[in-house]
């Protein structure tokens, strides 16, 4: 009953708790008795629960600037890195953009080639199309003037022996039949008709 009394009064206000030990009774080897001597000046106690709590600010407060220290340049160092990272996004961003801007280029042009060698294609073929008609014209035009010329080259033959298979019979007939009066006669009409003939 007297620990819950004390429990009770001393978890509501914990300075009660210092106020009751500096004025009760101090037996050692109790709390009381312990706390009073911890909080007593000219104790050695109490100043070397000073110098801890001095010792512990001091460590805190060291490492709270070595902490708060590193934390910074860790921050700084990582927006250096994002910074970077955006830098080096942006110039990849700049370089695709280029790459695609080249590609579609490319695209065009290779089109373009396609277009102009379909165009050549069919260009050529209609250039050659009709350089293969001019010759097959020239070719047949050749052939009809050379057949021309065999029927020329052989009517003027066949003519010529017939003009000398004519003038040698006439020649034997005349040789025969003839006198010689009438076979003057006849060799001056034909060589009189001759030139008339021969148009």
């Amino acid at each position: 009953m007297m620990g819950d009394l004390f429990r009770d009064t001393f978890a509501r206000d914990p300075a009660a708790l210092l106020m009751a030990v500096s004025k009760g009774p101090q037996e050692p080897g109790t709390i009381s008795g312990w706390l009073k001597g911890l909080f007593d000046m000219s104790g050695g106690e109490f100043w070397v629960l000073v110098a801890f709590i001095l010792f512990v600010g001091f460590m805190v407060w060291k490492a709270r600037k070595a902490l708060v220290g590193g934390l910074d340049s860790r921050a700084a160092r990582i927006k250096a890195e994002i910074d970077e990272a955006q830098r080096l996004r942006e110039e990849a961003q700049a370089l695709l953009g280029e790459y695609q801007k080249k590609q579609r280029e490319a695209l065009g042009e290779a089109e373009a080639m396609v277009k102009q060698a379909e165009e050549e294609s069919k260009r050529l073929t209609v250039k050659a199309e009709a350089d293969l008609a001019a010759a097959m014209k020239r070719r047949e035009q050749q052939a009809l003037d050379r057949i021309a010329q065999a029927e020329a080259q052989a009517l003027a033959g066949v003519r010529n022996l017939a003009a000398d298979l004519a003038v040698a019979a006439t020649q034997k007939i005349l040789v025969e039949k003839l006198d010689p009066a009438k076979a003057q006669s006849l060799v001056s009409d034909a060589i009189a008709e001759l030139p008339r003939r021969l148009q």
